[in-house]
C-alpha cells in the first residue's frame, strides 16, 4: 500500500457507507465531551523564549470523516476546542478514509469555524493522498488552514522584560507513507534560531527527524493507538506501518520528543477497546531564567 492508494479501494469505500450507516443507527450523531479524552501534555523546549511560556497548542488527528466521526460530531468537537482558546491549532493529517466525495464541505466548514490566537496549521496524511492532495489541499486554504508539508511558519514575540525578539519555528513534512516527505527542504527553511517542533503525520518519522538534533518535539498520529491498549498500561499491540516504534503516547528519541496522539476517528472498524479518541493540549515550557532588573 506504501505510496499507492490501497488495493480494492472500491471495496473499502463499500464498506466505509456500511459502516457509517450501522454507527448512525446504532449510537445517533449527536456529540458529547465524554466520548473523548483531552489529554494534557507539558513539554519542556530548549530555546523556547519565555514569551511562549505556557503557550498553548492544541493538535488534532485522524478525523476520517464519514466513519466513526461524522460531521456532526465534527462540529462538536470544533466547539469544544474553541473554548480551550489555544493559541494555536495543528492538524496531522488523514482527514478523510476511503471517500473525499460529499464531504468536502463539511471538512471545509468545521476547519474554517477553528479559532485559534495564532493561526491554524497543518499536514497532509496518506488517506489524504490516495483520495486527492490537491483537493485537500484547496479545502484546507479556503479554511484559513495553512499547509505546512515541507515547509516552516514561524512565530516571533517579545518578552515583557526582553526587548530581544524570540522565535517559536513550526515545521511540517508531507506524508512519509507515500513518499512525499522532504526533510532536507524543511531544515533549509527553518532559522537557526528559536525552538523547533515538526508536524509529521506518521510517528516513525520520528527515527528520521531526531537525527537532525534541531526539533524538540514531533507531533503525530496515524496510529490511532492501535484503537486497543492494553489494559493497566500503555502498551498498543496492534501497530500498522510507520507506527511500529511510536504507536502511543510520548516518547524520548535521542534528544527529541515524540508524541503520537490517538486521533479523533478511526479507520476501517470504528470499535476502540481502553483507546477513546483524543484532542491534545500541549503546553510549551521554557527552560530560560527570567531576569530580575534591579533598579
Amino acid at each position: 500500500m506504501d505510496g499507492n492508494k490501497p488495493s480494492a479501494l472500491k471495496v473499502r469505500q463499500g464498506l466505509q457507507e456500511f459502516m457509517t450507516q450501522s454507527r448512525e443507527m446504532s449510537f445517533g450523531t449527536e456529540f458529547s465531551k465524554e466520548f473523548f479524552d483531552v489529554v494534557n501534555v507539558d513539554v519542556e523546549l530548549d530555546n523556547l523564549g519565555l514569551a511562549f511560556n505556557n503557550y498553548k497548542i492544541i493538535n488534532l488527528t485522524d478525523i476520517h470523516i464519514g466513519q466513526w466521526l461524522n460531521p456532526e460530531y465534527l462540529d462538536g468537537v470544533v466547539e469544544y476546542v474553541n473554548t480551550l482558546k489555544p493559541d494555536m491549532i495543528t492538524l496531522t493529517g488523514d482527514y478523510v478514509s476511503y471517500i473525499l466525495e460529499g464531504y468536502e464541505t463539511d471538512l471545509k466548514k468545521s476547519f474554517k469555524k477553528l479559532k485559534a490566537k495564532d493561526g491554524k496549521l497543518a499536514v497532509l496524511g496518506n488517506h489524504d493522498h490516495w483520495l486527492g492532495a490537491n483537493e485537500m489541499r484547496d479545502i484546507l486554504k479556503k479554511a484559513d488552514v495553512k499547509d505546512l508539508s515541507n515547509d516552516v511558519y514561524t512565530l516571533k514575540k517579545t518578552g515583557k522584560n526582553d526587548n530581544h525578539e524570540k522565535l517559536l519555528n513550526i515545521a511540517g513534512v508531507d506524508s512519509y507513507t507515500v513518499g512525499a516527505d522532504d526533510l532536507n527542504s524543511v531544515l533549509n527553511k527553518l532559522p537557526d534560531q528559536g525552538a523547533a517542533i515538526l508536524l509529521a503525520h506518521e510517528p516513525d518519522f520520528a527515527k528520521i527527524s531526531c537525527e537532525s538534533g534541531r526539533f524538540g518535539l514531533q507531533i503525530s498520529g496515524h496510529s490511532h493507538g492501535g484503537q486497543f491498549i492494553i489494559p493497566g498500561t500503555n502498551i498498543a499491540p496492534f501497530r500498522g506501518p510507520k507506527s511500529t516504534r511510536y504507536p502511543v503516547g510520548k516518547y524520548k528519541v535521542k534528544n527529541m520528543i515524540q508524541y503520537t496522539s490517538r486521533g479523533l476517528g478511526t479507520n476501517m472498524f470504528w470499535m476502540r477497546i481502553n483507546c477513546k479518541p483524543e484532542i491534545t493540549l500541549f503546553h510549551l515550557k521554557s527552560n530560560e531564567k527570567q531576569k530580575i532588573e534591579i533598579n
